[in-house]
């Protein structure tokens, strides 16, 4: 799935529509910074970050937080979340 695919959804009257199409961009999001950081710690970056690796590893673990999140609002709000690679 690419972000592009849940505009619809981002957009819909229904909050529990919305509510996917959130976590969607999230794992969309969270899985990308994973795999640019795995290129960075093999040294096979094809450019070099303007921040530091300490900012970019806050950043993982303020967006793996807020997964936990959504996924605890999911089961207490009956939200069925689609299942998506985002460990």
């Amino acid at each position: 799935m690419i972000l592009s695919e849940t505009i619809n959804s981002m957009i819909s009257e229904d909050y529990k529509e919305r509510f996917i199409a959130e976590y969607q961009q999230l794992i969309i999001r969270y899985n990308a910074l994973k795999k640019m950081l795995a290129k960075w710690d093999k040294n096979e970056l094809n450019f070099t970050p303007t921040c530091s690796r300490d900012i970019y590893d806050l950043q993982m673990k303020a967006m793996s937080d807020y997964k936990a999140v959504l996924e605890t609002r999911a089961t207490l709000e009956s939200v069925n979340l689609p299942e998506l690679n985002g460990d």
